[in-house]
């Protein structure tokens, strides 16, 4: 570098300082205009009930006065001056794209209608895959772990550039994804499918792809569960997990993927409600702990962007403490955002106590409303907070979109098994086809069932198909059902879902393969099926049960598509966990 070009570079660095400095001066005006109960409330991001700010159905008004003691989002905005509102499709906060940026407006225009008014930042899980709030005629990409079998760090980031620039045209403004955790428990209950895969060098490298697709794309990525949920037997909503990995293998297993998220400029990172003795011998879980957000997230890993607990209504982090001292915790913690407590008014009086008693400084509340309002500014939302019908319509869901999200599945989806080339299929060769298997509930509410999307997505291709849904646990009788509408059949397609040992999806299968006709099956969730079923002649895995990634397998059975994906998890032995089956890089082609 010359003198010049080096001199040019320190005067581009102390401007951006200087500038920083002069708007973290304007910020903080706003936070030395707030009361003491406008700060607290900027440090909630609280669930509310409805598809309207100010006239939701009566149903959902009676909900909100039963579980927060309000009738609307626009009076919880009015009482609690809360400084967030996560969205849910249980809650009826995403019927359609239309309605959703509706309800954003109202709920802004709620805040700027207060004394002090300040925008609110509106967030959702839309991880995509198996977790996903915000459905059709949204554009719905696949989730993390077909992205981790595909490998491509160019669809990781345009895939989370196409789901952020909807999620903002609604006015979604920060998204619970990309998952950051390193999957390396097969039995984790929790994660699975959601993460990029067991290898954390590849993990990291698509966590960074999607941090920065969100991140251009106007929407807060939000890297999640920090210290690191992949290792796990339990499901944090209903117990406290323990990881026992040493600080070592935190390091090696862990830790790289939120060290990829931060230098890639990550806006916020979630925690874990999981105790890991090692970072913190007093076996807090780590959105209480000190030691592991303080000590490691914020100075070990130099991270000082907006940090947001897991919700705290989950069991993991009400085991040990009561839900009047989870978010005092938190804060002191090194917490910024308290997401979704059980009992608002609860965990609100909680904190304005604490620092009334002098627990907490009203200095620490204002490091954390700082950091969020500075996340606020970056996303524009102090400037203009509405969104428009016509923004939605030039965005959501459009042609473009959708033709991504399908070629970028058709790269995702992994041929396990292929027995003497029975794979692809054809009209002429195979064309009466029986579909049968699981039909899961749709991730946003707006796609499937399974089966008949399988069978239609055939239909399409030229082939007779039928649909016929046997369900998770099929009962002796379906069974019957499903043997009997095999005849006649030139092959059955069968959707499995989580096959365990004692599942009677392997009877399902097994009494398929006894008639003589030819069963392929499809993992519509995780991968490890193969594991547990026999005398199949082909499997696919598409790592979701969502319609783009069940007509890429389509299109790769019919040889529509050529598979591409290849394992980012190894497929164990059920029987010994020693014993790799299928390792991770597995995948077959098309000759």
């Amino acid at each position: 570098m010359t003198a010049a070009a080096a001199a040019a570079a320190v005067t581009g660095v102390t401007a951006s300082v200087a500038h920083a400095e002069t708007d973290d001066r304007k910020l903080q005006r706003i936070i030395d205009g707030m009361s003491l109960e406008e700060k607290v409330g900027q440090l909630f991001v609280m669930r509310v009930y409805g598809h309207s700010a100010t006239a939701p159905d009566q149903a959902d008004v009676d909900a909100n006065l039963k579980e927060i003691g309000v009738r609307t989002a626009a009076e919880l905005v009015a009482r609690y001056r809360v400084g967030g509102v996560i969205y849910f499709s249980w809650a009826h906060n995403t019927r359609d794209p239309h309605q959703i940026a509706e309800l954003s407006n109202g709920i802004q225009q709620a805040a700027l209608a207060q004394p002090n008014p300040i925008p609110l930042l509106i967030s959702t899980d839309q991880e995509h895959g198996i977790v996903c709030r915000v459905g059709e005629p949204a554009t719905l990409v696949p989730g993390a772990m077909a992205l981790g079998a595909g490998g491509s760090h160019a669809d990781a980031r345009k895939a989370a550039q196409i789901a952020g620039a909807e999620l903002a045209a609604v006015g979604i403004r920060q998204n619970y994804a990309p998952v950051a955790d390193v999957n390396v428990n097969a039995a984790n209950p929790v994660i699975g499918v959601r993460s990029f895969g067991s290898d954390p060098q590849a993990v990291a490298g698509l966590v960074a792809a999607q941090v920065k697709g969100y991140q251009r794309a106007g929407v807060a990525a939000t890297s999640k569960h920090f210290p690191g949920h992949g290792d796990t037997a339990v499901d944090s909503h209903y117990g406290l997990p323990t990881i026992t990995h040493t600080r070592a293998q935190w390091a090696e297993l862990d830790a790289p993927p939120f060290e990829s998220a931060i230098a890639a400029g990550i806006d916020s990172i979630m925690t874990a409600h999981i105790v890991v003795p090692a970072l913190d011998p007093s076996e807090d879980p780590a959105t209480l702990s000190r030691p592991i957000l303080t000590g490691i997230l914020r100075e070990r890993l130099g991270y000082d962007g907006v940090v947001v607990t897991d919700a705290l209504g989950m069991e993991g982090v009400r085991t040990k403490y009561g839900d009047e001292r989870v978010p005092v915790l938190a804060l002191k913690a090194g917490v910024d955002q308290l997401l979704n407590p059980p009992k608002l008014d609860v965990a609100w009086n909680a904190v304005l106590k604490a620092v009334k008693d002098g627990e907490l400084t009203e200095s620490r509340l204002d490091e954390s409303i700082l950091r969020i309002l500075r996340l606020k500014a970056k996303l524009g939302l102090l400037r203009q907070p509405y969104v428009t019908r016509a923004g939605v319509d030039r965005v959501v869901g459009t042609a473009a979109h959708l033709a991504h999200a399908d070629r970028i599945a058709e790269r995702t989806t992994t041929l396990l098994l292929n027995e003497d080339g029975f794979l692809p299929l054809s009209p002429t060769g195979h064309g009466r086809v029986l579909v049968v298997g699981a039909d899961p509930a749709s991730p946003s509410g707006t796609t499937g069932p399974p089966t008949t999307t399988l069978a239609t997505a055939l239909g399409e291709l030229g082939f007779t198909a039928t649909a016929l849904s046997t369900g998770i646990t099929p009962t002796a009788a379906r069974i019957e059902e499903a043997v009997a509408a095999a005849a006649g059949q030139d092959v059955v397609v069968v959707g499995t879902y989580n096959v365990t040992a004692t599942s009677p999806q392997r009877t399902l299968v097994a009494r398929l393969v006894a008639t003589g006709v030819p069963v392929v099956t499809i993992a519509i969730r995780n991968p490890y099926d193969i594991a547990r079923i026999d005398g199949q002649r082909a499997t696919l895995a598409s790592y979701s049960w969502t319609d783009v990634e069940l007509r890429a397998a389509v299109r790769v059975l019919a040889g529509r598509a050529r598979p591409q994906g290849r394992l980012p998890v190894p497929v164990q032995s059920a029987d010994d966990a020693s014993l790799v089956l299928y390792p991770v890089g597995h995948g077959l082609s098309y000759r």
